[in-house]
């Protein structure tokens, strides 16, 4: 677990780098946003290995962002105000930069897997994308952002 907390720490730390130089904000004021997302990430790993519903990690980790940014969360302001300083594209990049570097280091595994997995992959990124969209369609839809 401590090597994953020195890989969340790291991906923070360059995350806040690229949002000061893409985005333009300040690495004191993106700061306490990038630890508040470092810690929901490191308790949802905690939660998966304390309770015994096994669930996928990442459902862990959004259960748990998503409760402390709601309403009935006490503080829910302070933790928003604090991570809307991290614009998503600057955490984005580290973290596909990390899993593409671990995709190549097992890469003869994936290419024993043969021509089925680029099809199953495929199919399961777009119904990914497709779900998305329409997710995202619907919200806007219902908040009036687009017609």
């Amino acid at each position: 677990m401590l090597d994953k907390i020195y890989t969340f720490i790291i991906i923070g730390a360059i995350a806040i780098i690229g949002n000061w130089v893409g985005y333009d904000v300040s690495p004191i004021d993106a700061l306490p946003g990038m630890l508040i997302i470092v810690a929901i990430t490191v308790c949802g790993f905690a939660i998966e290995k304390i309770l015994p519903i096994k669930l996928p990690v990442v459902i862990w980790v959004s259960f748990l962002a998503l409760l402390v940014t709601s309403p009935i969360f006490p503080g829910n302001e302070t933790i928003v105000k604090a991570t809307s300083q991290i614009n998503f594209m600057a955490l984005a990049t580290p973290i596909l930069a990390y899993a593409g570097l671990s995709f190549g280091k097992d890469l003869k595994e994936f290419k024993q897997l043969g021509w089925r997995i680029v099809v199953i992959s495929l199919v399961v990124y777009t119904g990914t994308f497709l779900l998305a969209t329409l997710v995202a369609e619907i919200g806007f839809r219902v908040t009036g952002k687009f017609h």
